[in-house]
C-alpha cells in the first residue's frame, strides 16, 4: 500500500513499535499531519494485526466520519464500503470486507454494550480526542474497562491535535508519540476596538455587520485562495450567504457546510474550486479539525460557537452562543496554513483574545448526563469511580440524571436498568427521545412519535424568509413533515431537512416496530410532554409561561390559539437565567390528567390574599408548579385559616393592626410595666409582638377570615388575656400603671404612657387647683410629667414638680392667662382655690 507523503509518515515507525509493545498509546499530531487518514491504513499492516482484524476510528461528527472514510477509500482506490466504511447514526456503509470502520463516538458505546469484548476488533482509535466530547470520554472509559477485564490484546490509540497529550499519557500511563505538522505561517489580523464597538456587543449583531465586510476585504486583498468562514449556527450562515450573494464576484461560489447537508452538497464544499473560480465556505465549528477543505488559504473567524449548556439547578439545557477558546481559535486559524502561507481575520480585538479562556471545560463537566447514567447502568456500573475518567462526571449532575431516568421508568429507584430502559437505549437516541418513541407507540401515536424524535435531533425544518427562527409551535413542523408544504404563509420548509427527518423517522419506525405512518400534528404536545415531563408549562402572562419546576420561560401567546393554557416545551434557547421556549406545543388538560396522574398532587391550600384582604381556601390540583384546577373549599380547617390569617397579619406588621385608642393605651401601659420590671412583664415592642402573634392574638381569631373582621377585634383585651398571671396580673397592672388619674376637679384623666420613661398627665391647670404634689405611677416610683393646659387645652407649663410650680412658675403663667382668658378665675392662692372643670367667672 502506498501512503500519501504526509508529516505523520515520519512518526509511523515509532507508533507501530509502540503499539507492538503496549496496548495503549497517545499520538500527538497537529492539524494537517495526516493522522486521521494515514494511521488507520498503516495499522492494517502492523505485525500484531490479525488478517481479518478490524479497526474502529472514532470521529466527533458525522460529516468528519464520512469525509475520513471517503479519503481513505480513495487512497486505496476503492469505493466506500469495501475495505473502508463508515457507520453513523441512522446511516452506515460497511460490508463483510470492511476492516476500517469510521464511526461517530456514540456508535462505540452501542458496540461495547452489545459485545463488551469487541470480538473481531483489533484496535480502537479515538481521533480528535482533544475536543473532549461526552461520548468520547464515556467510550474511552468503557473501552479501558473492557480492555482490562476481557481484551488485554485490544489496542487503544488516543489521537490529539493539542499539547494536552502529555496529560493524557500521564493519566493512561501510556507512551506518547509525536508527529510534526504541515503548517505554513499564517498572519493574524484583529479588529480595532473602534470597529468592534461600532458593530454592537451582541454576537449576532457583530457577526451580521462584520462578517460579510471582512470576507469581501479578504477577497480583494488576496487574489488567490479560498475563504473558510467560521460562524456559530445555521441562521448566521444563511444571513451571511444572503448578504454575500451579489456582493462578490460572479466567479466566486458560496457554500454552507454543516452536518445535516446532503452528501453531495458537503462534497461540493470540501472539493477544490474549479479552475478559474474561488469559493467561500461558511462553516460551523465542524470545520475546526478532522476535515480537509481543499484550497483554503484565508480564514475569517467569527469567534463564536453554539454549545449546549446544562443548568443543574433547573435541570434545563439551553443552546448558548459563546466565545470560542484560545485553543479553538488557534485550530481555526491553522486551517489557513495547510497548503501554504495563509491569512486569518478575527472578528475581535487582540485585547479580547487575551481574556478568552485557553480551553473550554470538557462536555462531561457541563452536560446533561442522563445518557451517560443510563449507559453506566447498562454496563453494570453503579459507582462511576470504578471506571477510569480523565475528568470524572460530577456527582450532583449524575444524581440528577438518575432521578430523571427513574421518572422515565428507565431505571429502578435502586439504579438498576429496567426493560424499558434497555429498550429505549437500543433506539440510539438520548433517553428522553427514546422514551418518547416507546411511550408514543404505546399511546397510539407511534409514527408521530418517531417523526417528532427525528425532528428534535435535526436542525429546524422551518424558517422565515429572512432566516429568523420560525414560530415555536411544534405542530407546524409535524404538519410540514406530513405535507411537505408550508403550514403557514411566509414559512419556508427546508427541503433537505424535511428529507433527512423523514429518512430518520423511517429508520426509527423500523427499529421500534411501528406499523402506522400517519402523522398527527395535534399529538405533538402530548408526545413532547412524555419526553420532557419536567418542562410542562402553564401560561402565566401573554409573554411568559411557568414550567413545572417553577422556572419561567418566554413563549409569546401570539403564536398559539387564544385561551391555550398548558404546554410541553421541547427545546429551550437563550441564557439559563432567561430561557426562551424555542419549540413547544399545547397539551390538553385531560391529557395531563390521564398520562401524568401519578405526578398530580391534590391538596387544600389556605392562604392570605393581600389584594382581597381575606383568607382564601381552595382545593388545588397541581403538577409541580403547574396548576391544573382550583375549586373553593367550603370548610377549611380552623387551624389552617388561623395560620393563613396570622401569616397575612405578620406580613403587614404589628403597626398595621387596628389599634384603637383604648388598645393602644393598654399596649403602652404594658410597655411601661416592662420598662420597670422586664422579667415580670412581657415585651410588647413590634418585633416581640410579631414573634408572639399566635400566642396573644391567635385565641381571638376563631371564625375570623377577613381584614374587616380583624378590624373589630379587641386588641387591648387580647393583650391583657395574654398576661401569664391572668386576672391577678391584670389587677397588678391597674395598680402599677393605672389607665386614669383622678384630679381635684373630680375628673379622671386618661394617662399617656407612649414614653415609658415619662408617662404624661395632660390636664387643664384649673382642674388641679389645690393639688400640692405631683401624682405618681409605678406604685409611687415614677412621677407623672404634667402637661398643664390652658382652657383651650394648649400646654402652658410642663413639669414633674408641681409643688415648685405653685411657688415659682404659676404667677408668671397666671399673668399671661388672665390676659387671654379674662372670664376665667385665676386665684392668687391656687392651693386654696377650688378646682373647676369649666368656666368660672372671676368673683365680683
Amino acid at each position: 500500500m502506498r501512503l500519501p507523503d504526509l508529516p505523520i509518515c515520519a512518526a509511523l515507525p515509532e507508533l507501530l513499535a509502540t503499539l507492538a509493545a503496549t496496548n495503549c498509546a497517545v499520538l500527538q499530531a497537529p492539524p494537517g499531519a495526516g493522522k486521521t487518514t494515514v494511521v488507520p491504513l498503516a495499522l492494517l499492516e502492523a505485525d500484531w494485526m490479525p488478517p481479518t482484524g478490524r479497526i474502529i476510528v472514532l470521529e466527533p461528527r458525522r460529516l468528519a466520519a464520512r469525509a475520513a472514510a471517503a479519503r481513505m477509500a480513495s487512497i486505496l482506490g476503492e469505493p466506500v464500503g469495501q475495505t473502508v466504511g463508515y457507520r453513523v447514526r441512522l446511516e452506515s456503509r460497511v460490508s463483510a470486507q470492511t476492516r476500517i470502520e469510521v464511526a461517530t463516538e456514540v456508535i462505540l458505546t452501542r458496540m461495547l454494550q452489545d459485545d463488551p469484548a469487541l470480538e473481531g476488533v483489533a484496535a480502537v482509535l479515538f481521533d480528535e480526542f482533544h475536543e473532549r466530547s461526552l461520548q468520547a470520554d464515556l467510550g474511552l472509559a468503557l473501552a479501558l474497562d473492557a480492555q482490562a477485564v476481557l481484551r488485554p490484546d485490544l489496542r487503544l490509540l488516543i489521537m490529539s491535535a493539542t499539547l494536552e497529550a502529555e496529560r493524557l499519557g500521564s493519566w493512561l500511563q501510556a507512551p506518547v508519540v509525536r508527529s510534526a505538522g504541515l503548517m505554513h505561517p499564517v498572519s493574524t489580523h484583529y479588529l480595532s476596538p473602534a470597529r468592534v464597538a461600532a458593530a454592537g456587543s451582541r454576537p449576532n449583531e457583530r457577526l451580521a455587520d462584520l462578517t460579510p465586510a471582512l470576507v469581501r476585504e479578504a477577497l480583494s486583498k488576496h487574489p488567490e485562495g479560498d475563504v473558510l468562514v467560521f460562524l456559530p449556527g445555521l441562521a448566521d450562515q444563511r444571513r451571511t450567504a444572503e448578504k454575500l450573494a451579489g456582493a462578490v464576484s460572479a466567479a466566486t461560489d458560496i457554500h454552507v457546510l454543516h452536518g445535516e447537508l446532503p452528501a453531495e452538497q458537503q462534497d461540493a464544499a470540501l472539493r477544490p474550486a474549479p479552475r478559474g473560480r474561488r469559493k467561500i465556505v461558511l462553516a460551523t465549528s465542524i470545520a475546526e479539525t478532522s476535515l480537509t477543505i481543499e484550497g483554503v488559504q484565508i480564514v475569517v473567524d467569527g469567534g463564536y460557537a453554539r454549545v449546549p449548556q446544562f443548568e443543574p439547578r433547573t435541570g434545563l439545557t439551553t443552546l448558548a452562543t459563546v466565545p470560542v477558546s484560545q485553543a479553538a481559535a488557534d485550530q481555526r486559524r491553522g486551517r489557513a496554513g495547510r497548503l501554504g502561507p495563509g491569512t486569518c481575520y478575527r472578528l475581535w480585538t487582540e485585547a479580547e483574545h487575551a481574556l478568552r479562556p485557553h480551553h473550554l471545560p470538557p462536555e462531561i463537566l457541563t452536560a446533561d448526563l442522563s445518557g451517560l447514567a443510563l449507559e453506566l447502568a447498562l454496563w453494570g456500573t453503579h459507582d462511576p469511580a470504578s471506571l477510569r475518567w480523565l475528568d470524572a462526571p460530577p456527582a450532583a449532575a449524575l444524581a440528577q440524571a438518575r432521578e430523571l431516568l427513574v421518572r422515565l421508568g428507565a431505571l429502578t429507584p435502586e439504579g438498576q436498568p429496567t426493560a424499558h430502559g434497555r429498550a429505549l437505549a437500543g433506539l440510539g437516541l438520548v433517553p428522553r427521545l427514546g422514551h418518547l418513541v416507546i411511550r408514543g407507540k404505546e399511546v397510539g401515536h407511534g409514527a408521530t412519535a418517531c417523526a417528532l424524535a427525528a425532528l428534535l435531533t435535526e436542525r429546524d425544518i422551518l424558517r422565515l424568509p429572512d432566516g429568523t427562527p420560525a414560530p415555536p409551535d411544534l405542530r407546524l413542523r409535524v404538519e410540514a413533515l406530513s405535507t411537505g408544504r408550508a403550514p403557514l404563509p411566509g414559512l419556508v420548509p427546508d427541503a433537505g431537512a424535511v428529507r433527512r427527518v423523514r429518512e430518520a423517522a423511517a429508520v426509527l419506525r423500523n427499529r421500534a416496530h411501528v406499523r402506522d405512518t400517519a402523522l398527527e400534528p395535534d399529538a405533538a404536545g402530548l408526545l413532547a410532554a412524555l419526553a420532557y415531563p419536567d418542562r410542562l408549562a402553564q401560561r402565566e402572562t401573554p409573554e411568559r409561561v411557568r414550567l413545572i419546576t417553577g422556572q419561567r420561560a418566554a413563549l409569546p401567546a401570539e403564536h398559539f390559539s387564544q385561551g391555550t393554557t398548558f404546554f410541553a416545551v421541547a427545546h429551550l434557547d437563550g441564557p439559563p437565567h432567561a430561557p426562551r421556549a424555542a419549540l413547544a406545543a399545547p397539551v390538553e388538560r385531560d391529557e395531563l390528567e390521564k398520562h401524568f396522574a401519578d405526578l398530580i398532587e391534590a391538596r387544600e391550600e389556605v392562604r392570605w390574599d393581600a389584594a382581597a384582604g381575606r383568607v382564601v381556601a381552595r382545593r388545588i390540583r397541581r403538577l409541580g408548579a403547574v396548576t391544573l384546577s382550583e375549586t373553593p373549599l367550603a370548610q377549611p380547617s380552623p387551624e389552617a385559616v388561623a395560620a393563613a390569617l396570622l401569616e397575612g397579619l405578620r406580613l403587614g406588621g404589628v403597626a398595621r393592626l387596628p389599634w384603637s385608642d383604648e388598645a393602644q393605651q393598654v399596649r403602652e401601659r404594658l410597655a411601661f410595666a416592662h420598662h420597670l420590671a422586664p422579667d415580670a412583664w412581657p415585651d410588647v415592642s413590634d418585633d416581640a409582638l410579631l414573634a408572639a402573634l399566635p400566642d396573644w392574638l391567635g385565641p381571638y381569631l376563631d371564625g375570623v377570615r377577613t381584614l374587616a373582621e380583624v378590624n373589630r377585634l379587641p386588641l387591648g383585651e387580647a393583650l391583657l388575656s395574654w398576661l401569664p398571671g391572668g386576672w391577678v396580673q391584670q389587677q397588678e397592672l391597674n395598680r402599677l400603671a393605672p389607665s386614669h388619674c383622678p384630679v381635684p376637679s373630680g375628673s379622671s384623666i386618661t394617662l399617656d404612657y407612649s414614653n415609658p420613661e415619662a408617662p404624661v398627665l395632660a390636664v387643664r391647670l384649673q382642674e388641679v387647683f389645690g393639688l400640692l404634689d405631683t401624682p405618681t405611677v409605678g406604685l409611687g416610683r415614677v412621677p407623672l410629667t404634667l402637661h398643664l393646659l390652658s382652657p383651650a387645652r394648649r400646654p402652658v407649663q410642663v413639669t414633674r414638680d408641681l409643688r415648685s410650680f405653685w411657688t415659682t412658675g404659676y404667677f408668671d403663667v397666671r399673668k399671661d392667662l388672665r390676659g387671654r382668658y379674662p372670664k376665667h378665675h385665676w386665684p392668687d392662692n391656687p392651693l386654696e382655690a377650688p378646682a373647676t372643670r369649666g368656666t368660672k367667672k372671676r368673683p365680683g
